[in-house]
């Protein structure tokens, strides 16, 4: 069994950044594709961004891109979302996930077999 458990959310006002991170227990971190997705109140689970398993390959949606960055560090087993020139609409709860069997369709949420339970991040006008 993978635990996935985000940390790091908070209030930030606009145009500032935050950094969220993911940890990961339970199988080696170094087979696990990565990825982090977002919702709004009222609103569906959205795709932010992706990793593979080397960190070799990226994928943003095109809301954030040139903003966040995701990367990884397989010592810590730990993923990040660096998140810059916050915008109030980016305000949401994030969710860490992981794909332990292989898919690559990183933008579809039911390609991971793993979640958190999600970090809130406000961001003030």
């Amino acid at each position: 069994q993978v635990e996935v458990e985000e940390s790091g959310g908070g209030l930030v006002q606009a145009g500032g950044s935050l950094r969220i991170s993911c940890t990961v227990s339970g199988r080696p971190f170094t087979r696990l594709a990565m990825g982090w997705f977002r919702q709004a109140p009222g609103k569906e689970r959205d795709f932010v961004a992706a990793i593979n398993w080397s960190g070799s390959d990226t994928a943003y949606a095109d809301s954030v891109k040139g903003r966040f960055t995701i990367s990884r560090e397989g010592a810590k087993n730990t993923v990040y979302l660096q998140m810059n020139s916050l915008k109030p609409e980016d305000t949401a709860v994030y969710f860490c996930a992981a794909i332990q069997y292989g898919g690559t369709n990183y933008a579809n949420p039911n390609t991971y077999d793993y979640w958190g339970q999600g970090t809130r991040v406000t961001v003030s006008s």
